[in-house]
């Protein structure tokens, strides 16, 4: 069932773990992304990120997210993700995404805060919950690097985070606390103590940006720290594409459904894995 991402993040909190968010690129890893949910019984979000609209646009695979949600067995938050244009932004809400992200957050403090606060006025006008982001990562949802500096330069303060809350009334704040997008060289340093003392600052639900490459430990420091919504695409991303290429290598078939079949599979597996470890199951 569709449900909305303040709903969705509450029961995260209720279970005291968090609910994993999911990229939806095509159909294969929609239909991934649903299947895993309903054969664990898990609430999740299915996303579409603004750098992805250039595969499939909004407007088709929209749709298709939202019938998707609306007949699982499960609750499902359809989301847009990275919503970096308030273009794009406005095409989600007019679709009737129940969750957005307003990703402001390579402005300045203070644009971010009129930026976000304008579309927060228009999504909750429009039923729809808001996430937005304050600090950056390193790399940033491009793929690109935005510095080579030490990472500690990007981290949320908490008392920053407290304030942007306050002036901007989003449902959810995405934060900077090591992570990054894209695939990981070594393993990150994150900083726990960011993540404590901006849950104790905002009383909002926090959420993991970078979340793929992270150690099973270390996603569960994160959700005992306060983490309730973890953002995961790039290694289910790389099953899929280890599925299809092997397939391909062996010239069994040579049929693009049967490799876009094996890839859902593999990325299906990939995201029960995720989400066992982000319910806390294993």
């Amino acid at each position: 069932m569709l449900i909305g991402l303040k709903e969705i993040l509450r029961l995260a909190e209720q279970d005291r773990c968090a609910v994993g968010m999911f990229n939806a690129t095509g159909f294969d890893s929609l239909q991934a992304i649903i299947g895993a949910a309903e054969e664990l019984n898990r609430p999740v979000i299915l996303a579409h990120a603004e750098v992805h609209n250039k595969y499939n646009d909004i407007s088709l695979v929209g749709p298709a997210m939202l019938a998707a949600a609306e007949n699982a067995k499960v609750p499902v938050c359809v989301h847009l993700d990275h919503g970096v244009s308030r273009k794009m932004v406005y095409r989600a809400l007019r679709l009737g995404f129940p969750g957005i992200m307003m990703d402001a957050s390579a402005m300045s403090y203070e644009e971010n805060v009129r930026i976000t606060r304008e579309v927060t006025e228009a999504a909750h006008a429009m039923g729809a919950d808001v996430e937005a982001e304050l600090g950056r990562l390193p790399i940033g949802e491009d793929g690109k690097f935005v510095s080579t500096e030490h990472t500690g330069v990007f981290y949320t303060r908490a008392e920053e985070a407290e304030r942007f809350v306050a002036q901007t009334g989003v449902d959810a704040l995405a934060i900077s606390f090591g992570t990054s997008h894209g695939f990981y060289k070594a393993q990150p340093k994150l900083d726990f103590e960011v993540v404590r003392s901006c849950a104790a600052a905002t009383r909002v639900p926090l959420v993991m940006h970078g979340g793929s490459g992270i150690d099973k430990s270390g996603f569960q420091d994160a959700i005992a720290a306060g983490i309730r919504k973890i953002n995961y695409y790039s290694y289910m991303s790389k099953a899929g594409y280890e599925a299809a290429a092997a397939l391909i290598s062996e010239k069994k078939t040579y049929y693009l459904h049967d490799v876009a079949y094996a890839a859902m599979q593999a990325m299906k597996e990939d995201v029960k894995r995720a989400i066992r470890i982000f319910s806390l199951q294993e």
